[in-house]
């Protein structure tokens, strides 16, 4: 008896592709703080930014000629938007996040920066009026609770004798930066953009205004890749932490929905925090699994979508 074959595996083919890509996307953002922790002591926190953005824009440069009319446009009407996305997006969420992992730990990194979502909510109450429910303000002030925990190492009792550290002070101003970053990604003056295009434009934006900085630690003798162990860190976030994270993300986007595709960033801090412990062998304290917790309740809370009657 001949079986005869049906597009009927086709749909669930389609889909379990995406999913895949999404499941590895996490795993590819959160290798950035891993690299930069790893590759920061040879490698000054500006430079590497710079040589970061400046090879993802090179390699991004035929998205940008594609669209040369669309680009040209965008750059000449909004020349401060895409200025703000890559000083946001690039220079403070790039060398900044660069420069607090010489005070803190990937760890501790990872758990803060993943409450930009929660931010997100605040900008866009604050500057365009969204509306936000009484889920959504538990959830931020849950999500918060949870940093706090990190923060404070679970000890709350001697906050005021407290000594902060100030790499996890820039992280927060890193989530925040982040927050501000994506709020104005959206909106009528990227619509007209290819998303590969948006993204090589924001990454020569960031690579411009990483250049006189990075100039600078060249001139002033700060460290610069000398070594293979350098430029295998830099090779390492220019593909997986910059290119295939960003692509896959907007590829989950395209082929199952932003709601579906936001789902797989709750894996961040667990792909974070494991590769941390593993591959830096960074300690896990009873305080980072509770942050953990509360920090995937607020994100829950916060950003899970509201069940329909």
């Amino acid at each position: 008896m001949t079986t005869i074959a049906t597009p009927a595996g086709k749909p669930s083919l389609a889909r379990f592709i995406p999913l895949v890509v999404m499941l590895l996307t996490p795993l590819f953002f959160s290798s950035n703080l891993i690299f930069g922790r790893s590759t920061i002591p040879e490698v000054a926190p500006f430079t590497l930014a710079f040589l970061r953005w400046t090879a993802a824009a090179l390699l991004l440069s035929p998205f940008l000629w594609m669209a040369r009319i669309r680009v040209r446009a965008y750059i000449t009407t909004y020349p401060i938007h895409w200025l703000a996305l890559g000083f946001l997006g690039m220079w403070i969420c790039g060398a900044g996040v660069y420069y607090a992992l010489q005070f803190t730990t990937a760890t501790n990194g990872t758990l803060i920066y993943t409450t930009s979502p929660l931010m997100i909510i605040i900008l866009e109450r604050l500057f365009f009026g969204r509306a936000t429910s009484w889920r959504e303000i538990s959830g931020i002030l849950v999500g918060f609770l949870g940093v706090a925990i990190i923060v404070l190492k679970g000890d709350f009792t001697g906050i005021a004798d407290t000594s902060f550290n100030w790499g996890d002070l820039m992280f927060i101003a890193a989530a925040l930066s982040w927050a501000g970053y994506s709020v104005l990604l959206k909106g009528p003056r990227t619509a007209g953009l290819p998303v590969s295009a948006l993204f090589a434009v924001v990454t020569l934006s960031g690579a411009l205004l990483l250049a006189p900085f990075a100039l600078w630690e060249f001139l002033t003798g700060a460290p610069m890749p000398q070594t293979w162990t350098a430029w295998g860190g830099i090779a390492g976030i220019v593909v997986f932490s910059s290119l295939l994270a960003f692509s896959g993300y907007q590829y989950g986007v395209a082929r199952l929905g932003a709601s579906t595709a936001s789902i797989f960033m709750y894996l961040l801090p667990p792909y974070g925090v494991g590769l941390a412990v593993l591959v830096l062998g960074e300690p896990f304290h009873t305080h980072h699994a509770i942050g953990i917790a509360t920090v995937l309740t607020g994100l829950v809370l916060a950003r899970a979508p509201k069940r329909k009657r």
